[in-house]
C-alpha cells in the first residue's frame, strides 16, 4: 500500500475504467454466444444483447471482434448456400404457419391472462374500496354512539337544573311570602 491517499477523482476513474472493462468483456461474451447459438452478428444486435449503449460497440478493440464475427458468419453463409443446405420454399412456408399458429395460441393466452388480471385487479378494488366504507361507516356509528351519550348526559343534566330551578322558584315564591306575611303582621302590632 502507498502512503498516498485516493481522491475522490482517483477513485472515480478507477471504477470508470473497471465498469468498461466489465462492459467490454460482456459485449465479446455475447458476441461469442450470438455466434453460438446462430444468432446474426450485428452493432446493434450485440449492443441490445450485451445492455450496453451503441457507442461501446464501436469502441477499439471491441469492433473489431464483432466485425470478425460479421465476417465469419457471411462466409458461413455463402458455404451453406453453395452447399445446398438452405431450406426449400416449402419447408420454409410450413415453419412460418406453425410460428403463426404459435402466436395466435400466445396472443389468445395472454388475451385470457389479461382478463383475468384485471377481473382479480377489479375485485381487489373493490374490496379495498369496500374495507375503506366499512371502516369509515364505523367509524360515524362509534361518533354517533357517543354523541347520543353526551346528548343524554346533557338533556339529564339540565332535568336536573330545571328541577333545581323550579325548587328555587318555590323556595324564593315561599320566601317572599313568607316575608309579606311577616310585614303585615309587624304591620298590625
Amino acid at each position: 500500500m502507498s502512503d498516498t491517499k485516493r481522491t475522490p477523482g482517483d477513485v472515480l476513474r478507477e471504477t470508470r475504467k473497471n465498469d468498461s472493462k466489465t462492459k467490454r468483456t460482456k459485449v465479446l461474451a455475447t458476441v461469442d454466444a450470438m455466434k453460438a447459438r446462430g444468432e446474426t452478428v450485428t452493432f446493434l444486435a450485440v449492443a441490445r444483447t450485451a445492455g450496453v449503449s451503441r457507442w461501446l460497440v464501436y469502441a477499439e478493440g471491441v469492433r473489431e471482434h464483432i466485425e470478425a464475427a460479421m465476417k465469419s458468419q457471411t462466409r458461413a453463409d455463402r458455404r451453406t448456400r453453395q452447399s445446398g443446405q438452405d431450406a426449400s420454399a416449402a419447408s420454409l412456408a410450413t415453419d412460418l404457419a406453425l410460428v403463426r399458429e404459435e402466436n395466435k395460441a400466445l396472443r389468445d393466452e395472454r388475451d385470457r391472462l389479461k382478463k383475468a388480471v384485471q377481473r382479480s385487479l377489479g375485485a381487489q378494488l373493490d374490496q379495498a374500496g369496500t374495507k375503506e366504507l366499512n371502516q369509515r361507516v364505523n367509524e360515524l356509528l362509534a361518533a354517533v354512539e357517543r354523541i347520543t351519550l353526551e346528548r343524554d348526559e346533557i338533556r339529564t343534566e339540565r332535568d336536573d337544573l330545571k328541577r333545581k330551578l323550579t325548587e328555587t322558584e318555590d323556595d324564593l315564591t315561599a320566601a317572599r311570602e313568607a316575608g309579606k306575611r311577616m310585614l303585615k303582621q309587624i304591620n298590625r302590632t
